[in-house]
Formats: structure tokens, sequence, C-alpha cells
């Protein structure tokens, strides 16, 4: 046993604080606000502005995923209705977040029965079988995740299967869900060491999932099997001109005088799949997952794959490429220069001041000063903060423009987030380079806008395998929301 604290040391300690001024105005200050306030340094936070040299034209209205945790969905939602909005020719559109929780759970549930099955010969408080009860069913993910939503189960539009307060706020059906699995994990079990067979447990685990279909309907409504598509749309709308009808302002409505004809898309009795593949037209397979999660144990140029993580039984496999973040900048301002949003993870509420009046937009390592407020030196480079659990990629956002320095590397980055356009502002996010370098670590484009050597390397460098417990899944993001 090591040795314990002295209480002459506590009361010396207490002295010494007590005779500093500096320590009076920073305890005075931190008691009366809070620490992200006191430490704000608003000489530097005024100095960051929202212009970009490089931006999207057309960006849509602020999302808001509420009390979920599904970032990576709304994430990869923002990127993928940027296709959409450029073929209906609109400002903004909205794919129904509520249609892939639903399926996003569902494939979980089967995902989760399925790892209960494989580990059947395991002990109940083996870590593998801990992993897959305690994370199983939460709202948590990856790009791929939502990618696989899409190839399997396609998309739709809000309005086809709108938010719940069970989506809005998924803690009570999350409970209910987890309540639910675990008992049937018990009973396959508990199966499996009675003798049942495979055949059998497969069996049992379908009864199990029909249960799990009607808890789901019953919180997020059912999802629409065929739905009609009726939306406005501008003039260079690439949809067939047969299904486009121009409906013009009736002339007794005085506000409709100089109003111009309406063009309205009619598309009757369409599936969440034909939607997708018509209005949504881009490739959910065609992107590339580049991290940059620095240290010796993770060295750059490794392809992994975190296990028993996926969500979609045969669906694409996650998989990183670990890089230099110089190449996340890259091919993020690459992408961005083409008009094409970009996904992307952080670890978002490091000196983050989201809860002060002013400034509460900014993520910068200059404008929180906590070394300062504290007379403590908190700075660790990005290896060690890995190695020590101190970061992970907690949150999934998409970068929507950049400024750059005369050397045509990033200097701030324009973010749009999914916590309504109250939050930040207007529901953005300004990011210094410097603070992505060390709390980013992940962009998510498409492989055309990859350099060729590093492409090469993510589609020839075989992928490792690591658990979802071990620094690298750690590091990544487990159950990111």
């Amino acid at each position: 046993m090591g040795k314990a604290l002295d209480p002459d040391w506590a009361a010396q300690q207490n002295q010494e604080f007590q005779e500093s001024r500096a320590n009076h105005i920073a305890r005075n200050a931190v008691t009366a606000t809070n620490v992200m306030q006191a430490a704000r340094d608003t000489s530097v936070m005024r100095t960051y502005h929202d212009t970009y040299g490089i931006s999207i034209s057309k960006t849509g209205d602020i999302t808001n995923q509420r009390q979920s945790g599904r970032c990576w969905m709304f994430s990869a939602f923002n990127v993928a209705r940027h296709a959409a909005m450029d073929y209906l020719d609109v400002d903004t559109f909205e794919f129904s977040q509520a249609y892939g929780m639903f399926y996003d759970k569902l494939e979980k549930a089967n995902a989760m029965l399925e790892r209960i099955i494989e580990t059947k010969d395991l002990p109940y408080d083996d870590r593998s079988v801990c992993e897959i009860l305690d994370n199983g069913m939460s709202d948590g993910g990856y790009y791929s995740f939502a990618m696989n939503l899409i190839s399997k189960w396609g998309l739709v539009p809000k309005s086809a299967m709108p938010e719940t307060a069970a989506s809005k706020n998924s803690s009570e059906m999350d409970a209910q869900l987890n309540r639910l699995l675990h008992r049937d994990a018990g009973i396959l079990r508990k199966a499996y060491k009675d003798g049942a067979s495979e055949e059998l447990l497969e069996s049992q685990k379908g009864d199990m999932l029909d249960e799990v279909y009607r808890v789901l309907a019953i919180c997020l409504g059912e999802p629409p099997a065929k739905f009609d598509l009726e939306v406005e749309v501008g003039p260079n709308c690439k949809a067939e001109e047969s299904k486009i009808q121009e409906v013009t302002p009736k002339p007794e409505h005085e506000d409709a005088k100089d109003s111009k004809p309406k063009r309205i898309l009619r598309d009757f009795d369409i599936t969440p799949l034909e939607f997708a593949s018509h209005y949504a037209p881009f490739d959910p397979n065609d992107y590339v997952d580049l991290v940059s999660m620095p240290g010796d144990a993770r060295p750059y140029g490794h392809a992994y794959h975190l296990t028993l993580t996926d969500s979609v039984v045969d669906g694409k496999p996650n998989h990183l490429l670990n890089v230099k973040s110089e190449e996340l900048d890259k091919t993020a301002i690459a992408s961005l220069k083409a008009g094409v949003p970009v996904s992307f993870s952080c670890d978002v509420m490091q000196q983050f001041p989201r809860h002060i009046e002013d400034y509460k937009y900014i993520l910068s390592t200059d404008g929180i000063d906590l070394d300062g407020l504290f007379n403590v030196e908190f700075k660790m480079d990005r290896a060690s903060m890995i190695d020590m659990r101190e970061t992970s990629l907690t949150h999934a956002m998409t970068f929507e423009g950049v400024e750059l320095n005369e050397n045509g590397a990033p200097k701030a980055w324009r973010i749009e987030n999914s916590w309504g356009k109250d939050q930040g502002k207007d529901g953005y996010l300004i990011a210094s380079a410097d603070w992505f370098h060390l709390y980013g670590g992940e962009v998510i484009v498409r492989r055309e806008f990859v350099d060729p050597e590093i492409l090469k390397a993510w589609d020839e460098t075989p992928v490792e395998d690591v658990t979802p417990w071990s620094g690298m899944a750690q590091a990544y993001g487990r159950n990111r929301q």
C-alpha cells in the first residue's frame, strides 16, 4: 500500500492557496459562473470569423437529433441529402431519421442475438459476452452503419415517417429493448446448455425478433413499405418531366398575384429503395474512412476492423485506415472544393464552451485558457491522450466549408451540427485547424477525393481485427453518439 495523504499537508495546501490573489480571482469566477465561462479568452475568440473561401452553396436546414445518440446517422444523412438536393434542385431536404432508426435497431437486435449464439460456449462473464450485452442495443454507431442501412432498406423523406417522442428521446425505448434482449440472450444461452440445436436456436431468435419489431413499431410507428412522394422542385430538377406538374396559384388569393407557378414532383407508390435510387443518386459503398490515431501501437498505414461492432449481418464491415492528420485535411478540402460535404468525427466536448453566453460556437485550442485559470499544465499530445484514454471520437458532424491559409492548408472549418438551429451559431460551429488536429481524427469521403497512394493502401492493406476494448477502438469512439 502506498503512502496515505497527510492532513498536515492538506492544511499547508489550503494556507498557500489562500495567500494567492490569483487563486481568489479564479475561485470567485468559477464558482459564480462555470469553468468554461471563466476560462474563455474573448480577445482570442473574437478573432474567429464565420467566413470561408470554400463552402457548400446549399447546406439545407439544420437538423436536430434531440436526446438520442444518432449523430452518426444525422451526419451521414446530411451528406447523403446533398445528392437529393442537387437532383431535385431544392434548397433543403431531410430524410427520415426515424425510418433509419427503426431498421438500425432491428438490425442491431439481430446482430446482437447472432453474437449471443456465436458465443454460447463462453462463460457469461467473458469479456466478449459482456461487450455484446452492454453495447448491442445502444443508439451509437458509425458512418458504415448508415450506409449499410441505405443499401439494404433505402431512404424515405422525413414527411413519410416523422420523428416520434421515442426517437427524439430514446432512453425509455432503449431501456425496454435492452431488457427484452437481455432476457432473450439468457433464454438462448440456457437453451444451448440444455442441448438445443443450432437450428432450434435460430428459430427461437426469429420469434424474439418478432417481439423486437412490435416494440419498435409501437415506439416509432410502422416503417412505410411504399409511399407517395410529393415535393416542390426547382427548374433544374433532373427527374422525369412526366412526373412534374406546374401548379399556378389561384388568382383570387391576394398574395398570389405575382407568384410564379410551382413545380410539383409526384411519384406515387414507390418503395424506400426506389426513392433512394432515383432521388438520392449516390453510391453508399463509394467511400473511404480515414482516421488519424498517432502512437507507437497504432502505425500509420495500418487498416483496422472493430470486431463485435458491425450492426448489419452480412453488411459491409467497418474498415479504417490510419493516416497522418494532414491526409484528413487534404481529402476533406478536395471534397469541399468539389461541392460535396464531408462527414467527420471528433471529441467535441474538448475545450468547447457550449454553455457560455457568447462565442459558444468556437472550437479552438487558444480560446479557452484552462492552464491560466487553474495555474496547471493540462497539455497533452494526441498520441498520449489516446494512450491514456483521455480522448475519443465521441461525436459525428459535417464539414460544410473551410478557410485556407496562404499555403493552402486549413485555418478553420465550418461545421454543420445536428443539435438544432438554436445551438452554436444558428446550428453551426467553427473549429480551428489545430483543434481538429488535436481532437478530430476521422473523415469519410468519396473515393474520387482520396490521394491515389492512400486509396491504394485502403484497397490493398490487410485489415487487422481489433476488439472493442482495445486502445484503437476506444480512440475511434465506441458507441459514438
